[in-house]
């Protein structure tokens, strides 16, 4: 394959998500859970720099929890270049500098959203002119999260979340996020899963393959009405990440007290997200729980994916 790079550096910006909805299947042999859910693309972003070098690197900047960041082949941004470079057959490098804002394990997607900035900035930086289609296959190869990351907007994901169709989503949600200084393992989150329904006996012993989003999820999205979408926030992960920080219960309803509509954990946690009426209600929400000490943040969806920045 001939290469055309020409830039020195690329700058991609790629947004964390928050699961709207999110229904887990039971496990099957290989460790997986089957899952339907719609992931929104929020104004909280993971911006990643590309630079030319000879060899792979990567640092890692803006978070207090960067120390906790890996910078070898357990990053997925590093793991994303070298998929591509592999694929393209391209035998140089790249410096990559992760300047997060995305909360680190924070149920928010922000490693899939810098898996996603790479693959688009060395794309461009090395001049390998990958389509969207054969991105978005390499970004399902690294992550169910990486393929929603890449496209952005309000959509729907099946199998392993991976299998997306776009969702119709019509004006703008506005969230209040309250983030936590302790983050929660997905892994360590979904075994919790697995043991409290093995206690219950919720599932049967052999998971359905697929799973479907509930119509009321997608009717509400629809009308872009905040009240109608506040009625089917659900994720079937909250009952775990509640059993492994009961902290975030208190969390949940000093967030209604203060005037949102409804809230959820976002995806595996820690992160809580409180849907409110309009930027002034969420504002104000921000304000009140920010005043009693808590991380809030104002942001709103839906946004694009990935794209190159200047």
């Amino acid at each position: 394959m001939s290469f055309a790079a020409s830039n020195e550096s690329v700058h991609v910006r790629a947004p964390g998500k928050i699961n709207v909805y999110l229904g887990v299947g039971g496990r099957h042999d290989d460790g997986y859970h089957a899952l339907a859910t719609v992931f929104q693309a929020v104004s909280l972003y993971e911006d990643v720099v590309a630079r030319q070098a000879d060899d792979f690197s990567v640092t890692v900047r803006g978070a207090a929890e960067a120390d906790a960041v890996p910078l070898d082949d357990r990053n997925l941004a590093m793991r994303a270049a070298k998929l591509l470079a592999t694929a393209a057959e391209y035998d140089g490098g790249v410096a990559l500098e992760i300047r997060k804002s995305v909360p680190v394990a924070g149920g928010m997607g922000g490693g899939s959203a810098d898996a996603a900035a790479a693959l688009v900035a060395c794309d461009a930086l090395w001049g390998t002119g990958f389509s969207p289609a054969r991105l978005h296959d390499l970004a399902a190869r690294l992550g169910a999260d990486v393929p929603f990351a890449l496209h952005g907007g309000t959509a729907v994901g099946t199998g392993r979340g991976d299998q997306l169709n776009p969702a119709l989503a019509r004006g703008r949600f506005d969230w209040v996020l309250v983030t936590s200084d302790e983050g929660l393992s997905t892994p360590v989150v979904y075994a919790e899963l697995d043991r409290l329904r093995d206690e219950e006996g919720a599932l049967a012993d052999d998971p359905a393959l697929s799973l479907d989003v509930p119509i009321p999820v997608l009717q509400a999205l629809r009308s872009g009405d905040a009240t109608q979408l506040a009625a089917s926030l659900h994720n079937d992960l909250e009952s775990a990440a509640l059993s492994r920080r009961p902290d975030l219960q208190e969390t949940l309803r000093h967030g209604i007290r203060a005037g949102a509509l409804a809230g959820v954990v976002s995806g595996s946690g820690p992160t809580v997200a409180l849907l409110c009426a309009d930027p002034d209600v969420a504002e104000a929400v921000r304000s009140t729980l920010s005043e009693a000490g808590r991380e809030a943040l104002h942001v709103h969806g839906p946004v694009p994916g990935a794209r190159i920045v200047g």
